[in-house]
């Protein structure tokens, strides 16, 4: 308590699976040293996956079957990563629409004042804290104006989906960007986001062959809400991201970190990339 003020709550809250385990109990270790206390890290990991995981759990950590963010609707394929939807059985709900599904609805489960997105391949390397991610009460929001145009035909459909996804008529680019490394969400917001799209939203999100999150919440941010949710706005990530799929050897890992600046809180080494875990450890350790 500050002032008679009540400290806010912030969570941490990753996805993730056996195969990056390694990646993220890194993760983990990193949330533990650098976070403040009271800060929550919940893992959320298919049920096959509970047991392996299970010894990351602890007084600042929480593991969830992933299965209690999804619809009873939507059940496992044996074999496969992917379910089906028994209200709309047509096709399979692939496993990166399902990730999505999943963040959303444990966003939107929080009680926390602010939720932070985090992959397995990211890892905290500063001190933070909910205030961190938090000015005057209102949540951090990462928008990178006008960047999106014909260049990003990828990213131009999440758009256009996202409009269509909340009721909002269609609009010609360039687009804001709201994809980023390291992102912050308000759960209030993500529940007036999901409220807005109908009580089966997530039947709608998963019918979806091109969706992202990210840009869903900031097109609902800038276009359905007040001036006063987006006054803390900002196109800097606070976070050191290397997005390439060409696995980085010593010398290029010490180039990318020598790139890290003194605000940056995370850094984020793409899995796809294949960097050796080992590797990245060693030179991670060194900066954090």
């Amino acid at each position: 308590m500050t002032n008679g003020e009540t400290v806010p709550r912030l969570a941490i809250i990753t996805p993730s699976y056996a195969p990056d385990f390694e990646l993220c109990a890194d993760l983990h270790r990193s949330v533990l040293r650098h976070a403040s206390e009271g800060v929550e890290h919940h893992i959320i990991v298919p049920r096959r996956d509970l047991p392996l995981f299970g010894r990351l759990a602890g007084p600042r950590t929480v593991l969830h079957d992933e299965a209690e963010f999804l619809p009873r609707s939507l059940v496992a394929v044996p074999g496969t990563k992917y379910r089906v939807n028994l209200r709309r059985p047509a096709l399979p709900v692939r496993g990166w629409i399902l990730q999505q599904i999943i963040k959303l609805a444990a966003a939107a489960r929080s009680e926390a004042d602010v939720v932070v997105l985090v992959d397995s391949d990211i890892e905290f390397v500063r001190p933070f804290s909910a205030e961190t991610f938090r000015r005057d009460g209102v949540v951090r929001f990462y928008r990178k104006p006008g960047d999106i145009d014909g260049r990003l035909p990828r990213h131009v459909r999440w758009h256009e989906v996202s409009r269509s996804l909340l009721g909002l008529p269609a609009s010609p680019p360039p687009y804001h960007d709201y994809v980023s490394s390291l992102l912050a969400w308000d759960p209030v917001i993500v529940r007036q986001l999901l409220e807005r799209i109908g009580p089966r939203w997530a039947d709608v999100v998963g019918a979806q062959l091109h969706f992202s999150e990210w840009t869903l919440y900031g097109v609902f941010v800038d276009h359905l809400l007040p001036e006063s949710v987006r006054s803390f706005a900002t196109d800097d990530t606070r976070c050191h991201a290397y997005w390439d799929e060409t696995p980085l050897d010593q010398a290029g890992l010490r180039a990318f970190l020598g790139r890290l600046r003194p605000e940056d809180i995370a850094v984020m080494i793409s899995a796809k990339s294949r960097t050796p875990v080992a590797l990245r450890r060693a030179h991670l350790a060194a900066v954090a």
